[in-house]
């Protein structure tokens, strides 16, 4: 994906969460840093500018509410969690980059139910390279891309990156 397939995929998505959240002003969207929280911030200014109100933003780490945290070699970079609260009545939708097993959106609930019982949680994810591994599914998703095991996608933000935005597959390659 280029830069304009990104952003046609970003539109796509805002716009389906303004169909199916009618109440726009009780929408956070929190990313899960680096890339989840800008392309939040993205989506956001998009729903803006459709003419609907500014929905809420916030970044959710994950780091300490990963199952892996004990069998990593080094302990992951803790981040900032910043969500408006209170989350009571207010429907959470977190955003990511690329969602593959399932993992990350599974600590990334845990580290929102540490801040508040949200009404109700969504994932949007910019890619589903599919491989799952819990029983969770995005409610809003970019592009599909099915990958084998071995593979790998790699995108890159301009804001975040310093590169052009992309997005493309590494293939594993045989000995």
């Amino acid at each position: 994906m280029d830069a304009a397939a990104i952003d046609r995929a970003l539109r796509r998505i805002a716009h389906e969460i303004v169909e199916r959240n009618p109440q726009l002003d009780t929408v956070i969207l929190a990313g899960i840093p680096s890339r989840g929280v800008e392309i939040a911030g993205r989506l956001a200014d998009i729903i803006e500018s459709l003419g609907q109100p500014r929905v809420g933003i916030g970044a959710i780490d994950v780091s300490m509410h990963r199952d892996d945290i004990g069998t990593r070699p080094e302990l992951p970079r803790v981040q900032a969690s910043t969500l408006p609260l209170p989350l009571e009545g207010k429907t959470v939708i977190i955003v990511d980059d690329v969602f593959f097993t399932g993992r990350t959106v599974r600590a990334a609930m845990d580290a929102i139910s540490s801040f508040g019982r949200p009404a109700r949680i969504q994932l949007a994810a910019l890619i589903d390279r599919g491989h799952r591994e819990l029983p969770i599914r995005g409610d809003y998703v970019g592009k599909n891309l099915p990958t084998a095991p071995g593979e790998q996608v790699r995108l890159r933000l301009e804001d975040v990156d310093g590169e052009p935005d992309a997005v493309w597959l590494i293939k594993e390659e045989k000995a």
